[in-house]
């Protein structure tokens, strides 16, 4: 099934204004609100139950190995857990993982 350059501009609108209305929704209606405390102490475990999701499929399944896990993703994802639990720092953790992943790629390949 092909779509012409029309549909997809107007599918890509749809998307945007469905987005727009989910993000309205919360941040919109509800954001000015006193939330209770136990809404608060779930909300800010948001970021850390996201973040593995999106980074994980990176690291095990990359699309520049051909969905091949290799040792300079892996050796970056390790160190950035490491650096991160032992600093406390997630500036110092992503920086030290970077530096680890481009190493790692320059030397390993």
């Amino acid at each position: 099934m092909t779509m012409s350059s029309t549909q997809i501009w107007f599918l890509i609108g749809l998307i945007a204004i469905g987005t727009y209305l989910i993000r309205f929704s919360f941040f919109g209606l509800i954001g000015n609100r006193t939330f209770p405390a136990w809404v608060l102490r779930h909300l800010r475990y948001t970021p850390v139950a996201i973040l593995p999701g999106l980074v994980a499929p990176l690291v095990l399944w990359p699309q520049a190995t051909g969905g091949q896990p290799d040792a300079a993703r892996l050796l970056a994802a390790l160190v950035t857990i490491g650096l991160g639990t032992i600093t406390r720092n997630i500036l110092v953790s992503i920086l030290g993982g970077a530096a680890t992943l481009y190493t790692g790629l320059s030397v390993i390949g």
